[in-house]
Order: structure tokens, then sequence, then C-alpha cells
């Protein structure tokens, strides 16, 4: 959210926040026996939607998760001109690359800067002045493996939205990614700054069930016809227009498979269809008994020779005229007509006219996946509210990947899927897996996901610099286990207006894990929350 945008009163809550860094800093050390204190806190949190009060004086002030997406650590910025918002896929670019430990990035993420070496500072005004790219550089995740550094191949470029140049030298900047690449190749610009070659991702449109191909194929009610020598009568469903349009088309399906194809086309299709009027019904089970014992009877009362329906007359026909083959065939199929009569088969006959049933392609409908994802979000995460962007599922799956509470190398895993509804689907995953979070050295549980806590308005992940220049992505929670706190609160530099930090390590394994932020201000809540960051997050996450 840009400064303009700011409502009146949220500038007087900036002000009033930034007058708590000239305060007395009064902590109170957080121990375990403060679990009613911290639900407390998170209720109240949670209650106002994280907003502050609208009388200023009350005794309570609430913190607003607005200020710190605006990352007004940083100080005042300038907006950068003549940016460009995109470029085609395909392109290939040369661009400044700025190398992040412990980073990832993704489109319509922000992403601040802290500027301090000189052959970076040759960097920022290589790509503020550029022709081909304005204000473009390229972010490459880096990692250390066997005690070396390794760079991804795929990364984000970020377009510089504001900045300032500071009485120092050093810049502070503001960034926000753009579009995903392919690193070729990366070399060392003779002003001393890394640059690469990339070649900008060629992003898949979001795709819907192909209705087109299902309108081309043999409605399911004429497959069944051919498969049996009588028609069953069924109840036909409510169908839409595009339905009802392509009910009739045939042919086109059936031409493109040969004979044995064809066999399997109708076998399968009557192995559905059974499945779904009978698996899954214990009357059909019943009914299943009650049928071969009526058969076994049969038999028995014909080997008795006992007479019934089945009595010949004199001249040697039976009275109904019709073998008992052929009558018990005909009771047979009068029973599977009236189940499926009384099965809800709307479901099925959705798209029943495809080579596979509706469901399969369900799974990789993206539109059906972003509606997925987003309930699940709303039921995990809560916020911020994914209803905006369901209907734009690539930009939901960017958005949900970035946000993820997650470690970063399952981040990049995101970052690197080709496809919306491939990615989507993993999320889908992550979402349903994620309970817990863990040290990545020692393994031990530090937070659960029901401790998780919202602090900024972009979400339960974000990005931070501090003043030397260090980029961290942060989760934060009310509540954490297994950590000792290192030195004495710093309000100076903080992340958050109002909050002093602490270091904080793995009371295991002496890992640094994050901070503890803690209210300068008592009458600030929430009073403390635990900030862990993502590169030291294991990535089981169960």
């Amino acid at each position: 959210m840009d400064d303009d945008r700011i409502l009146e009163r949220e500038r007087q809550q900036i002000e009033l926040l930034r007058e708590l860094d000239f305060e007395e800093l009064q902590v109170e050390e957080v121990e375990d026996d403060s679990a009613d204190d911290d639900d407390d806190d998170l209720a109240a949190f949670r209650a106002t939607h994280t907003r502050l009060s609208d009388n200023l004086g009350a005794d309570e002030l609430i913190f607003n998760p607005d200020v710190a997406s605006l990352h007004t650590y940083l100080g005042e910025v300038e907006d950068t001109q003549n940016r460009i918002a995109s470029v085609d896929g395909g392109t290939v670019l040369k661009l400044p690359l700025f190398y992040l430990e412990g980073v990832v990035l993704f489109p319509e993420s922000t992403l601040p800067l802290r500027i301090i070496q000189s052959s970076f500072l040759a960097a920022v005004e290589r790509a503020l002045n550029q022709t081909n790219a304005p204000c473009t550089i390229g972010v490459i995740r880096v990692y250390r493996e066997d005690h070396q550094f390794k760079y991804a191949t795929v990364g984000t470029t970020a377009e510089i939205r504001q900045y300032r140049r500071l009485s120092d030298g050093s810049y502070n900047v503001i960034t926000r990614g753009q579009q995903r690449f392919r690193l070729k190749r990366r070399w060392t610009d003779v002003e001393g700054f890394p640059c690469g070659e990339v070649h900008i991702a060629d992003e898949d449109v979001p795709l819907r069930t192909p209705r087109d191909a299902f309108g081309k194929l043999v409605p399911i009610s004429n497959l069944r016809s051919r498969c049996h020598s009588s028609k069953m009568p069924v109840s036909t469903p409510h169908r839409d227009t595009d339905e009802q349009s392509v009910a009739n088309s045939e042919e086109s399906f059936e031409s493109g498979l040969t004979p044995s194809e064809k066999r399997l086309h109708y076998s399968a299709v009557d192995s559905i269809m059974d499945d779904w009027t009978s698996s899954d019904d214990d009357q059909v089970a019943s009914t299943s008994n009650i049928q071969s014992s009526r058969s076994r009877s049969y038999r028995s009362s014909m080997s008795s020779g006992c007479s019934g329906q089945y009595d010949r007359n004199e001249e040697g026909e039976y009275a109904n005229g019709k073998t008992p083959v052929s009558q018990e065939k005909d009771q047979n199929q009068n029973r599977l007509t009236s189940l499926r009569g009384k099965s809800d088969l709307n479901r099925f006959r959705m798209a029943p006219r495809a080579f596979w049933p509706f469901w399969v392609y369900r799974t990789y409908d993206s539109y059906h996946l972003a509606q997925r994802a987003a309930d699940l979000w709303k039921q995990i995460i809560g916020v911020p509210n994914m209803e905006a962007v369901v209907n734009k599922p690539d930009i939901l799956s960017f958005f949900i990947a970035s946000k993820i509470p997650v470690s970063e190398s399952i981040r990049q895993e995101l970052l690197e899927i080709d496809g919306v509804s491939y990615r989507l689907r993993r999320e889908i995953e992550l979402l349903e897996s994620f309970d817990r979070v863990r040290c990545k050295h020692c393994q031990t549980v530090i937070a659960r996901r029901s401790e998780m806590l919202v602090m900024s308005s972009d979400g339960p992940l974000g990005a931070y610099v501090n003043p030397h220049g260090y980029v961290h992505e942060i989760m934060t929670f009310y509540k954490a286990n297994d950590i000792a706190l290192r030195g004495r609160p710093v309000l100076k530099d903080s992340w958050f207006p109002g909050y002093a930090w602490t270091i904080a390590n793995c009371a295991t394994c002496e890992t640094q894990l994050g901070w503890l932020f803690t209210a300068a201000n008592k009458k600030l809540k929430p009073s403390s929350f635990w900030a862990v960051r993502s590169s030291q997050v294991a990535d089981d996450m169960r």
C-alpha cells in the first residue's frame, strides 16, 4: 500500500507507534506459565481484526498490521519512474543479479533491500538506468550444501518500486516480484556485481475442465446402449446449455478409436457405471445375496422336479413364453435398473462423455483447485483473504506460495513448478499436512500451526531487511517452545514499530531461529510474539 492511499487515521497510528521509540523500554520476561496471557492477547488481537481502537486514547492499543507491510523502518522512499509492467514470455534479458541466502521471491510479493556494498550500489544504478528492462533486477536464491554455496537455476525478476539514497551513499530499496525466469548463464560485470542472462518463463493459461473436449464425446447413455442390447431407463439430470448443445455428437470421439480401444472404453464406462450404483450401497450386497439364493433355490427346485412358475404346458412351452434363464436375466436387469433409479447419479453424469471419469479432470481444473486452495487457506491460515484472487488461479498460486509458512527449500520447489494446476495441487497438499514447525538442525518442535499469529497484512510470512543488508523471511507465532533468549531487548531498527527484538536461539542446538518481539508499551497488544526464520525451518511440517 502506497503512502498516498493510507487513511488519515492510519497516519496517526504510524506516528503514535513511532513515538513509542522514545519511551523508556519496559519488558516483562515471557515464561511458559504465561499461556493464559498469550491466549488473551491472541483473542483480543483477532477479535478486533488487527485494527487499532477507534479511540486512540483507550486503555489498549492494538497493533495495525498495515504498518509492518509498509516497511517504515527504511524511512522515506521515492517512487521510481519509467517502469514496465512485464515482458513477453520467452524473452531473454541481461540483468543485474542479487544472490540472497534464505530468500525465495515470487511474483507479486514484496522484497525490501538495504544496499551497502559498492558493487551492488553500482548494480542498482545500472538497473535504474538500463533501457531494455528499466528498474528491473534478477533475484536468485543461494543456499549452502556440503559447506559450499550453490545457486538456484530458477529465480524471479524484481521491479524497483521505491528507493532512497542515504547520506552515506547506501540505498534503501523496496522491490516487487514480477516474472519467473530460468538462469541461462551468469558472470561478473566489470564493475564487480553479478550479471546474468535470463529466460523469462512463458506461463501457462489457467484452464477449466475442458468442456469443449467433453462436447465432442459420446453421451454416457448412448455408450451404455451400445454396450447392452437393451436400453435401461434412467432419469435425465439437469444439464447446462453447453451439455445440451453437444449431447448428440457421437462420432467425433469414437472415430479416433481403434476397435480394441472402443471395447476398452465401453468396458471402462460400464464398470464405472456399475460401481456408482452398487459398490457403496449395503442394499446392493443384500440384494445380490438374495438373488444368488433365489438362483440356488431355482436350481434345487428344478433338479427335484418341483412344479412352479417355470412349468411347461403340454406342448413343451413355458407358461409365460420365457425360459428360466431369460426370466432370471430380466429380474436381475429390473433390480439393477431400480437401484440406479434410486441412486444419485447426477455427479457422475456431469461430464460422463470423456475417456476418464469427471473427477479425474477436476483434479487439473485450475479454477476448481484455486477455490479448494482458498478454502483451505481460510480454514488453516485465515488472513489475508483470498477471495479477491480466487478467480485468478495463476496469481493465487503465487500468492499462496509466497505466504505459506514452510521452509525455503519447499518454497523454492514451488517456484520451480511449471503449470498453475500442478503448483496449486502441491500447495493444497502442503496446507493439508502443515501442522508443526521444527528446527532444521535438530528437528525440535518449536511451534504449531494453531499458534500462528499474522502480524502483517502481507500474510503469515514476509521478508524484512536489517541495517547490515541481510534479508530474512520470517513467520510469526504468538507462542513458541524450546527457545532460549540471548541478549537484551533492542528497540532500534525494529521491523514492527513499537516492539523491541531479542535474539532467540534453539534451546537444543543453539542455532539462531529468530527473534522475540516484545511491546515497549504495556498498552500495545499483543504484548509479545515470536518471529522464526524460514531458512531455519525443517522441511517436515507434520
